[in-house]
Parts: structure tokens; sequence; C-alpha cells
């Protein structure tokens, strides 16, 4: 039986959030000083109605908005959206006792995102449905996407007929799909087995439609043509499925700050370095050290700081930071150092950074919390906070990335 809810403000993932019987309710699509009616279930509330709107609703661009899952807050008027998303970074801070003027947040625009991931699924009528980013429920057949480049929205159809040869398997399954300048870079995830017939199928579609790479499980079935994106100048050929910034303009602003930051800096630490967005661009300044776990993506940035000119010299690691970071003496070797973790953070390495003498550090991080918690550690080691930029990769969505740049004094010895 539904309910009547006072939508009170937005939840940290963008859900509108009402009390009921002294008890916080989370309702998707709605916005504060809105009264809606929902269906309540534990903690959560299915949204029926919106009986008083809020000014700040606006009419969502995409027909799919509310049933696929991977976007939270079209229906927010563009504004306030950039001043919420700011303001989780602004709150994980706070809760952390740092005080600093966060930066009006990056903006990220319609229609940049050149890497997403679809779930598949086989249906009882024997066809692959459709596909959901990650964090929905059902998976809706896309018929349209605001969020991804041109290229991936209009590509929608040739992904189903894909899925449908891939597919061995009753489980959902993933498409991890990337722009590249040389085409399509597509991953299969979790497809099922694969007979010869099946990769024969997979082949044709692929040189048929132009795809660069295709890849199962991570072993690659076709390759057409490599697979390029570029870090500055630097052209790269990164692995199957590896990780890449979800749109350039956010990588590039990242770069950018990270940049301007380390400008003084004649050698330079890369830590979490993946494919060398960082590092193959600070090169062209300073001698850089990266330092990645993954050996495709440490090898595929090898490659291209080979095939460039014009940079200084560059070395690589292979080493898990998380049981094995860097210590204090090794990071003295430097005087600049940006270090961009996977969510988890990077609490033991910045620990260690705290401890050292490198007077210019960029933290680059996809979770609030997790920064906050790892600056607050830098701070109480000697380091001066001297800006924290939220930037927008992610349109729609709770999640925001941020770059914060620190000084620390370095003691004469």
């Amino acid at each position: 039986m539904s309910s009547r809810f006072h939508i009170e403000r937005l939840g940290a993932q963008g859900d509108g959030v009402a009390r009921d019987e002294g008890a916080e309710v989370f309702i998707p699509f709605t916005l504060p000083g809105e009264t809606v009616t929902a269906v309540r279930s534990g903690d959560r509330a299915e949204l029926m109605a919106v009986l008083e709107s809020s000014a700040l609703r606006v009419a969502p661009p995409c027909r799919h908005f509310g049933t696929c899952g991977g976007c939270a807050l079209q229906h927010l008027q563009d504004q306030s959206y950039q001043a919420w998303k700011r303001e989780r970074v602004v709150q994980a801070l706070r809760a952390r006792k740092i005080q600093v003027e966060v930066e009006p947040l990056v903006a990220c625009q319609p229609g940049s995102r050149r890497r997403a991931v679809f779930t598949a699924r086989h249906t009882e009528a024997g066809l692959p449905r459709g596909f959901h980013p990650p964090l929905s429920h059902g998976i809706v057949a896309l018929e349209e996407c605001h969020v991804v480049v041109p290229q991936i929205a209009a590509a929608l159809g040739m992904l189903r007929a894909l899925a449908a040869l891939a597919c061995n398997t009753r489980k959902p399954f993933q498409l991890a799909v990337t722009a590249t300048l040389a085409g399509f870079d597509i991953a299969v995830r979790e497809a099922g087995p694969m007979d010869e017939k099946r990769r024969r199928s997979l082949i044709d579609l692929a040189i048929r439609e132009g795809l660069a790479r295709l890849s199962m499980d991570g072993e690659v079935v076709v390759e057409p043509k490599k697979p390029v994106v570029t870090f500055g100048s630097v052209v790269v050929s990164p692995p199957p499925g590896v990780f890449l910034q979800a749109t350039e303009a956010a990588e590039a602003a990242m770069a950018g700050l990270v940049a301007s930051h380390l400008l003084r800096a004649k050698r330079v630490a890369d830590l979490f370095s993946g494919c060398g967005s960082f590092a193959l661009r600070l090169a062209a300044r300073a001698e850089v050290h990266a330092v990645e776990s993954d050996a495709e993506a440490l090898a595929a940035l090898d490659r291209g700081f080979r095939f460039a000119t014009g940079l200084k010299r560059v070395t690589v690691e292979r080493r898990d930071l998380f049981r094995r970071p860097l210590t204090v003496k090794e990071l003295d070797a430097f005087d600049g150092l940006v270090f961009d973790p996977p969510r988890a953070g990077a609490e033991d390495q910045s620990k260690q950074i705290a401890r050292s003498q490198v007077p210019l550090v960029a933290a680059v991080s996809c979770n609030p919390a997790t920064l906050a918690r790892d600056l607050r550690i830098l701070l109480d080691g000697g380091y001066a906070l001297k800006s924290v930029t939220p930037i927008d990769q992610f349109l729609w969505s709770p999640h925001v990335e941020a770059v914060a740049l620190l000084e620390k004094p370095r003691r004469r010895r």
C-alpha cells in the first residue's frame, strides 16, 4: 500500500530522503521539497506519484530514465545537480575536519562518455533482452543513451547482435565498450564457453562492423586494428578491458591540474599509474617513475613511451601498492608525486607519503570518503592542502572525482 512522503534532501546516491516513523526512507527519482506517494519496503520506497513537484524538477532527456538504472538525476536542474555533486566532496572533507574552499565542479557534458559497461541476459524467449549500465535491477532494451559518445549510442543495435552471438549462458554477462581512435574496443565478460562456430561468427561481425578489437574474458578473439588512445601527445594501445578515465575531457582536466602543480618537479612518481594517463603527460617536463600492479597496463605505458619522441626518461615498476607501498626512503628520491588509487583509496601508501619529504603531491580520487581519509593522513604529516577540485565524468550519477593538491616544505639536510 502506498503512503505519502515529504522529501527533505538528496542522499549520497541521489535518492530523495524522507522520514517515516522516525526513520529515513530513500525514494529514487524524487527531489527536496516534493510531496510524493510511494510504496515502502524497509528503508527504501518505490515512487508511485509526485503530488507536489519541486521547482528544480526538469524533464529528463532520455526515454529510459528511471528504468535502465544508469542515471539517477536527469530530473534535476543542471546548476542544482552540479552544486549537489560538489557538496558531496565538501561533506566528505568536513567529516574529517578538513577546512578548504572546494572549487566549483568541472562539469561533464552529455554524449561524452567514451567507456561504458552494458549488461546482457538470455531470456525465456531465447534471445538476449537488452542492456543496462551496472546497478540496475532489470535489463532494458536501450534505444538511446544520452551519456555515451554518439558512436556508442549509434551502435546499440550492433551491440545487441554481438551479445546474441556471444551469449552461451543463462546468467547476466557484460560488454565493456571503449570508443578508441581506431574504433571500438569491446571486452565481453562471463558470456559462457566459446566454441569454434561462435568464434567464427564473432570474428565475422567484428570485421564487418569495423571493430578495432574484440576479446572474451581477457582472450583476444580478433584485433583487425590496434585500439589506440592518446595521453597528451603520446599514443598508447591499452590492453583489453583495462581501466581508462570515462571521458577525455575529465582526464584532460585532471591531468592539467596535476601537471600545473608539479611544474617545478624534476623527478616525479606516478603511483597507481595504469596505462600512463598522468605519467606520459608529465614526462614532457620531468623524469617519471610509474608504479602499477597490472602488468599489461604497465607494458602499454612502457610501449607508449618507447615509441614517443621528446619525452624525459620514464621507468616502470610492477608493484602492488596495497601490499607493498613505496617506503619513505624510496619516496624521498622524488620532488613530485601523483597517486590515483581505486575506490578503496591509498591509506597505507598515504602513511608513507605523510612521513616523506616529497614537496609536491597531487591526490586524485573517485571516492570522496577515502580521499578525505587519505588527505587527513597527509595533513597530519605536515602537508598543507592548497586546493580541491571536484570533476564530473559520470553524468547524472552520484559518482564524482576530485583532485587535491598539497605541499610540504622540504627540510634541509
